[in-house]
């Protein structure tokens, strides 16, 4: 169960309730404050006061007044106009975000939204009812408009939701879960899609699975340098000190902890003097961009815990103010940021695909054949991975740069979030199964030099990936063995990476 206040969500929280589907509950004390905002809003229709968004029209028809009768109507028509979304639906754990993270924000106590439609969206998360939201159409400012209207469509019983392992009209599915729709009253359809929910919710799986990809990048890594017999110094303790970056310092202590007891690895001046960057300066490169995690955790957290509805009511209703915490740019740089920071973990993990299968660079079989010249072994793999990361810094390009005025230029500067987070996933994908193509290539590697001598962290993490990928003994279709290695690493248990593998040794992957 856990627990909704509008201030209190974290990561760790909010991914139970997306991938272990937690309960929600909400205290009775935070209710108070939804109905005190609830209060002011009733208030204000009833006196009759200009207000934008309540008596008013929205973005460039703010100037022209509703009356109280046309309250409803005014609501619903927001919410149907402005459904505008196409493309490919969102995931259902980020559809199931969009609703965590709307409903957090409107239990603030700033929205004026009934404890009615609060409810509705505690029993669509609880039923695991989730709304199906295509993915193009928001521009990341004014809210995730289209993206939420999409969202608050199945709270009146309109739209198409993920129910039960089948997509279905959202009428079918309350039926099914005994479940009834709203009726929109006054703000209420602007105070649902005037937020960043969308991009937030995105960025916030991008994060968790980003994060995976990471941790995974270090254990695939590690393997590699048996592959190469790379030189253990690189990653010294004292190294790390002396520059002072502490996930730098983490990563090369994660590796020596990975490569303990190892007899593949060597030492500076046994084979070589030094290894090549996309080998010595793993710590380096893999730390700098968890450093860029670090910060992308900290602007979703707050972003997740933010009032980004417009207007925002303050003070029991004597403060209603119009502003823009709607504008996602923080969000949009973050995104951004990750983008950049993940596309580098698949930038240096295909030149470590290089050096594997590249017979100038190694004393392996060329290209990993297992009859080199009738066999082309890994050839092709690494065109893949030269591909995807080509791929990936075209995405990488910021989407937040970019600004196109709307609503008739009342609205004329936009944060492009949503495309940036969009992009960030597409990204993580790719590194996901660049990630993929490196372990491959890896285990081939470590099995030519003995898997006697591997550590015992690799040896087990070489035994669990063979489950999914057999030995190259000829060639296939090699195809299918890469979408098979990541989607095993997307399935990854990756509070077992982050477990001390001296205490728990082999336990790598689920």
């Amino acid at each position: 169960m856990i627990e909704l206040t509008g201030s209190s969500l974290t990561i760790e929280s909010a991914k139970k309730v997306l991938y272990e589907k937690s309960m929600i509950h909400i205290p009775d004390y935070v209710w108070d404050s939804v109905e005190k905002s609830r209060k002011a809003v009733e208030n204000i229709v009833a006196q009759k006061k200009i207000v934008y968004g309540i008596t008013t029209g929205f973005g460039k028809f703010s100037d022209v007044l509703i009356d109280a009768e046309h309250a409803e109507e005014l609501q619903i028509n927001l919410i149907r106009s402005h459904a505008c979304g196409v493309g490919d639906p969102f995931p259902e754990e980020v559809s199931r975000g969009m609703l965590l993270l709307r409903l957090n924000a409107l239990l603030k106590g700033f929205s004026g939204v009934r404890r009615e439609v609060l409810s509705l969206l505690v029993s669509l998360l609880n039923h695991e009812i989730h709304p199906v939201v295509p993915q193009q159409g928001s521009l990341g400012a004014s809210g995730d408009l289209a993206p939420l209207s999409h969202m608050a469509l199945v709270l009146v019983g309109e739209g198409e939701v993920f129910y039960q392992g089948r997509k279905m009209e959202t009428d079918e599915a309350f039926q099914l879960a005994g479940l009834h729709p709203v009726t929109l009253q006054a703000k209420e359809g602007l105070a649902l899609i005037n937020g960043t929910q969308a991009m937030t919710a995105m960025g916030l799986v991008n994060y968790i699975e980003a994060e995976a990809v990471a941790l995974q990048a270090d254990y695939i890594a590690s393997m590699t340098i048996e592959g190469l017999r790379g030189i253990i110094d690189a990653f010294d303790e004292d190294i790390h000190i002396a520059r002072g970056y502490k996930e730098q310092m983490e990563v090369a202590e994660r590796i020596r902890g990975i490569l303990k007891g190892s007899f593949l690895v060597t030492h500076q001046g046994e084979l070589r003097v030094q290894d090549a960057y996309s080998l010595r300066c793993i710590p380096q490169v893999h730390g700098a961009s968890l450093q860029v995690l670090s910060y992308v955790k900290d602007k979703l957290e707050i972003e997740m815990n933010a009032a980004t509805d417009n207007p925002l009511i303050f003070d029991d209703g004597k403060k209603v103010l119009s502003g823009g915490n709607f504008h996602g740019q923080p969000i949009a740089f973050a995104m951004d940021f990750l983008k950049v920071g993940i596309a580098e973990l698949a930038n240096i993990s295909e030149r470590r695909i290089e050096r594997l299968v590249n017979p100038q660079l190694n004393d392996l079989p060329p290209f990993l054949s297992p009859m080199p010249g009738l066999q082309s072994g890994a050839m092709i793999m690494q065109y893949c991975a030269a591909s995807l990361v080509s791929e990936n810094k075209t995405l990488a390009h910021p989407a937040s740069v970019d600004s196109i005025p709307s609503s008739a230029n009342q609205e004329d500067h936009v944060s492009m979030g949503t495309i940036a987070s969009r992009h960030a996933y597409q990204i993580i994908q790719n590194c996901r199964r660049v990630l993929a193509i490196e372990l491959i290539c890896a285990m081939e590697a470590a099995a030519y030099r003995g898997i006697e001598k591997m550590s015992e962290t690799t040896r087990t993490f070489y035994f669990h990936g063979r489950t999914v990928v057999p030995a190259i003994t000829k060639d296939r279709v090699f195809s299918k063995d890469m979408e098979a290695a990541a989607a095993w690493l997307k399935k990854a248990d990756v509070n077992r990476f982050k477990k001390d593998h001296n205490d728990k040794k082999g336990e790598i992957l689920s």
